[in-house]
């Protein structure tokens, strides 16, 4: 059974840095495109970071600059590296990814990991 599981997420003061991680676990062969999303308290779940099989990125304007995403192949590993913080990066944040896996490909969701920003 294919899963997703999210790491990294805690308590940080504005300013500071967390590295998210997102390990694929299965019966798995490799994560194709794979993205971070975020969703806040009474927001809409948003786009944050994206990241293709050939290792081309995109953002979100909000975080352009100070989040990298980062893919390690051999571990089938998506990370979200992210400094500066502030405190409206507070959210629950999801790894998001199409897994090519037995018997199927597919796309998959984290359970999310929660990032708290204080002032």
């Amino acid at each position: 059974q294919v899963q997703l599981v999210e790491s990294g997420g805690g308590l940080v003061q504005a300013g500071g840095s967390l590295r998210l991680s997102c390990a694929a676990s299965g019966s798995i062969f490799s994560i194709n495109a794979a993205g971070w999303y975020r969703q806040a308290p009474g927001k809409q779940r948003e786009l944050v970071a994206r990241i293709t099989s050939g290792g081309s990125t995109n953002y979100a304007d909000s975080v352009k600059g100070r989040f990298t995403i980062s893919r390690d192949n051999a571990k089938n590993t998506v990370y979200l590296q992210m400094n500066s913080l502030k405190p409206e990066d507070t959210a629950v944040y999801y790894c998001n990814a199409i897994v090519v896996a037995v018997p199927t490909t597919r796309n998959y969701w984290g359970q999310g990991t929660q990032v708290t920003v204080s002032e």
